[in-house]
């Protein structure tokens, strides 16, 4: 009989000690850090396209929604000379351009975050 109360006091006496080991390891995390949030002005979607219009969005929430294509050139018209004409209508071009590849590399980026991983 001594035998067998011994045995369940050290049975007991083993579980307390680990449940308080436990207890003491979780409790040492302590709060955990804020997750990193990208700033307000960081772009996480692009929507449309050259033709019809782009639309922006930032995230804090905020959107941006410039002109077409077609309104941008237009307004390009409007400079006094040639050169400034056609540097307005590069810079146009070039900003459609990135924003379609912008546009790309947002999805790309998405896609790839939500593919599986060995050993995650």
């Amino acid at each position: 009989m001594k035998l067998r109360t011994f045995g369940l006091l050290a049975v007991t006496v083993l579980v307390t000690g680990l449940l308080a080991l436990a207890d003491g390891a979780s409790a040492q995390d302590g709060p955990r850090a804020p997750r990193w949030q990208p700033s307000g002005d960081t772009i996480v979607a692009v929507e449309g396209d050259a033709d019809n219009g782009f639309t922006i969005h930032h995230y804090d929430g905020t959107s941006l929604s410039p002109p077409t294509l077609s309104e941008t050139t237009a307004e390009c018209g409007e400079y006094d000379t040639e050169v400034a004409v056609t540097a307005c209508q590069v810079e146009v071009e070039t900003w459609f351009r990135d924003l379609a590849d912008l546009q790309a590399a947002i999805a790309w980026a998405r896609y790839d975050a939500a593919r599986s991983r060995p050993g995650r």
